[in-house]
């Protein structure tokens, strides 16, 4: 299909896009009292994700057949998780306790609950929508939202196999998706830019958080320095060599288990992107024990940030705001089901009194997976990226078996 759009070179738009983000960056860190009080209220990554879409939304770029994302996701994701994981402390992150792993399940439940309520909701305003039977089927539809919020793209893929959804559906719902999604996202920037008055009127203790990240914090610090050309041909060399290395891996291994161990499918382990994502990690974590730590001090950590930030602006791309006049009730289902998530998990955070950061970085983990999550937290702080990166990978093993059973409750909630 051709492109509407003005703008369709992609060297343009990543021109674009280069030119956006260092204007915000500019901006953000401007004395002009106008700038001082625009970022006092809206965060700064906010904006980095949000002008991108404005400019898709307005047809001066068409996110659809643009390349920036995959390449984005594909070579800088996995370079931006080595670099951000190389400072990582594993002692301290298991020190955070169990309040991280306990939101961030309460994150999945909301998404497995929460659609067949907003469901069961929908049936009241709309019954003729929820009514639908056959492949076209809106509880079908949402079967591929549910593996998208719980795991990623793989898992969204499977479920439109696993329940066999129409091509019709499906389309839109990848627009309720990237939409309900990009909003949530978008809340959640909002509110970790106040998370320190938010945790001091919830009661939170966020005493480990704290340390773990005076400690990292230090450690960057301590071993700064001026980077010289050397310092930075290294921390490309180690960067790009594991990502090289990882999908090397990638490529290889995931034949061997969809011959030998096709089972493996269910937990999204025949997922070339999930295995990309799992070995840059894992090779980031093992760095870190490694001389290979004190790149940092050369700034290996703010390298990735520019990727990851490359990263965020080539998701905001797929953010159309006039999606949402399309079909209007299928956002009406998406948004009451993205609030129930919501809901749990503020509950949830003030009974076992989490920091923002657990509520935050768990449900990214699950909405946006390994894209975005290390993006909400390391808007906290750049050194706690690599706790978003940890979990979402774990969001990768449920999704498939949570949409599924999501899938099913959605399918009785609509009389089906």
């Amino acid at each position: 299909m051709e492109s509407h759009a003005l703008i369709t070179n992609d060297a343009t738009v990543f021109g674009i896009l280069a030119v956006v983000l260092g204007l915000i960056f500019h901006t953000a860190h401007s004395e002009n009292p106008f700038f001082k009080k625009f970022y006092k209220v809206v965060p700064a990554l906010l904006m980095c994700y949000f002008i991108p879409g404005l400019l898709n939304s307005m047809g001066i770029i068409d996110a659809h057949h643009s390349k920036l994302y995959f390449v984005s996701s594909r070579y800088l994701l996995p370079a931006a998780l080595v670099l951000l994981t190389l400072n990582i402390d594993l002692k301290g992150i298991i020190n955070l306790g169990p309040k991280a792993i306990i939101m961030f399940l309460t994150a999945t439940v909301g998404v497995m609950v929460g659609g067949p309520i907003a469901v069961f909701v929908t049936s009241f305003v709309k019954p003729e929508l929820i009514g639908v039977t056959g492949p076209e089927a809106v509880w079908r539809g949402l079967t591929t939202v549910a593996g998208s919020w719980i795991g990623g793209g793989a898992n969204q893929a499977a479920m439109k196999e696993v329940f066999q959804v129409g091509g019709d559906i499906f389309s839109m719902m990848i627009a309720v998706d990237v939409m309900v999604a990009s909003v949530w996202m978008a809340i959640l920037l909002f509110l970790a830019g106040r998370y320190k008055q938010i945790d001091a009127r919830t009661g939170a203790d966020g005493t480990a958080l704290e340390e773990l990240r005076i400690k990292l914090e230090d450690y960057s610090k301590k071993h700064s320095k001026i980077p010289t050309l050397t310092d930075l041909m290294k921390i490309l060399m180690v960067a790009f060599g594991s990502v090289g290395l990882s999908h090397f891996v990638s490529d290889n291994l995931v034949p061997v288990i969809k011959a030998q161990a096709p089972v493996l499918a269910k937990f999204s382990m025949t997922s070339g992107f999930f295995w990309l994502i799992v070995i840059a990690t894992a090779i980031g974590v093992c760095l870190s024990f490694t001389k290979a730590r004190q790149l940092e001090g050369a700034g290996a950590s703010k390298v990735g940030s520019v990727f990851v930030y490359i990263l965020v602006a080539s998701i905001g791309m797929h953010m159309d705001v006039t999606k949402i006049f399309n079909q209007p009730a299928l956002f009406f289902i998406g948004f009451v089901w993205i609030i129930f998530h919501a809901v749990l998990l503020l509950i949830v955070g003030k009974l076992i009194k989490a920091p923002l950061f657990f509520l935050a970085v768990g449900s990214q983990a699950n909405i946006g997976g390994a894209a975005s999550a290390p993006v909400v937290a390391g808007s906290f702080h750049p050194t706690l990226a690599p706790v978003g990166v940890l979990l979402a990978v774990l969001g990768y093993a449920l999704g498939t078996y949570g949409a599924i059973i999501c899938g099913h409750m959605m399918r009785i909630a609509s009389g089906q």
